[in-house]
């Protein structure tokens, strides 16, 4: 549970931080970026269990990272205080792709 929660305050931290550098992305703080990041978690758990997809940027070719955008573009939809743009997504998609590529998390997690 302790590595689940860490998790999901770093994964925020990237959320900033990518929107800090990207655009189309805009987030009005880090308790909408923990939203995000735990509203990114949960869909993308329900793509891995239903569709097999796993939506990681990096390391499962387009499909990972056209579904990783989609991911980030819905999530603009329903999290208060996160803006995606379609650009936003896809490059939100690549930066989120590289910061993910450096954190040294279990995968088996969710």
């Amino acid at each position: 549970m302790i590595k689940l929660i860490i998790k999901v305050l770093v994964s925020g931290l990237a959320i900033l931080i990518t929107s800090a550098f990207s655009i189309g992305i805009k987030t009005d703080g880090y308790s909408a970026a923990i939203m995000a990041a735990i509203v990114i978690g949960i869909l993308d758990w329900a793509v891995n269990k239903f569709t097999g997809i796993d939506a990681s940027p990096f390391g499962r070719g387009a499909v990972g990272f056209i579904a990783a955008a989609i991911i980030l573009f819905i999530t603009g939809k329903y999290v208060n205080g996160f803006d995606v743009s379609i650009i936003g997504a896809f490059v939100g998609a690549f930066i989120l792709g590289i910061v993910d590529s450096f954190l040294l998390a279990d995968k088996k997690t969710m």
